[in-house]
């Protein structure tokens, strides 16, 4: 299903609704049956203070921009919502890191959870594929950095494997995975089908872990293959045990490098600003997918 490029809207574009914050932020926020406890967002190129080629809400610390802006614009973030974001050293791997109110900025991790109130799982993107869960009782969130190479793993082990792994670890009297069919998991915007060439061993080593992988590759000519990581994902993430994706379903509209006025994208532009895709848990349970600062 296809949405009109630059609008994000519950009518035209299934998976997330496209709003503001209390600080202006303009923002996706996933459409999905979440429990009332769990909120999330993730965020836009816009409403930050960074200028070009950052503009605006640029909030990684690590592509060059100017770090009094990307300073305000964490803080900017940080006052939109009621718990801290905890920013992660993303190293396209598949390490998992639980996160606490201890937990400083910068740990080197790709995904992270938490079953505390107050700190919000975080991931940068700028054409990676953002991946938030939670679980129906509401009792945990989660979110992973998913690129091909932290998706793609080690012998059909990745980022997604690792961190159901680690939640499954703590299942029973911790109660954070009593079964897979327990895990809710919204995908945001990452780049798109047609935009994302790469070379025949990414290919290659999507397909030896998963045949069926092979669906989500188109040859471009000369080697190479327009790959659909969204799709590849769902792939996973359904051979998993995990039935309720939602979000970004590999429409145009969710494409990072096609959306350059709404979206971050390194591929496209290769000096690039990053966005952020939020969880976490509210310390009381509220109605709708609405929060005050």
């Amino acid at each position: 299903m296809s949405g009109a490029p630059g609008r994000l809207k519950p009518s035209s574009h299934r998976g997330a609704q496209h709003e503001g914050t209390p600080e202006n932020i303009d923002c996706l926020r996933p459409g999905w049956p979440a429990p009332s406890a769990v909120r999330a967002l993730c965020t836009t190129r816009r409403g930050g203070h960074s200028g070009p080629p950052y503009e605006s809400l640029n909030l990684g610390d690590h592509v060059g921009d100017d770090p009094q802006a990307v300073a305000e614009n964490r803080v900017t973030l940080r006052r939109a919502m009621p718990a801290r974001p905890v920013f992660l050293s993303q190293v396209h791997g598949a390490d998992v890191i639980r996160l606490t109110d201890q937990t400083p900025d910068g740990e080197r991790f790709d995904a992270c959870f938490t079953t505390q109130t107050g700190v919000a799982c975080t991931v940068m993107v700028a054409d990676c594929l953002p991946v938030l869960m939670c679980n129906r009782q509401g009792s945990w969130v989660a979110a992973a950095h998913a690129g091909w190479r932290g998706l793609a793993g080690h012998g059909g082990a990745g980022v997604l494997e690792a961190l159901l792994r680690r939640l499954l670890a703590l299942a029973g009297p911790q109660g954070m995975v009593s079964q897979t069919s327990d895990v809710l998991v919204w995908l945001g915007p990452c780049i798109g089908p047609s935009a994302f060439e790469v070379g025949s061993e990414v290919r290659a080593a999507f397909v030896a872990a998963l045949p069926e992988a092979a669906e989500c590759f188109v040859a471009s000519g000369q080697g190479k293959w327009l790959a659909d990581l969204a799709a590849l994902a769902r792939q996973r993430l359904v051979h998993l045990g995990l039935p309720q994706v939602d979000g970004n379903d590999s429409s145009a509209a969710w494409c990072t490098a096609g959306n350059p006025d709404k979206f971050f994208s390194h591929r496209r532009d290769r000096v690039s600003g990053r966005m952020a895709a939020c969880i976490w848990l509210e310390a009381t349970s509220q109605t709708g997918q609405t929060w005050s600062s």
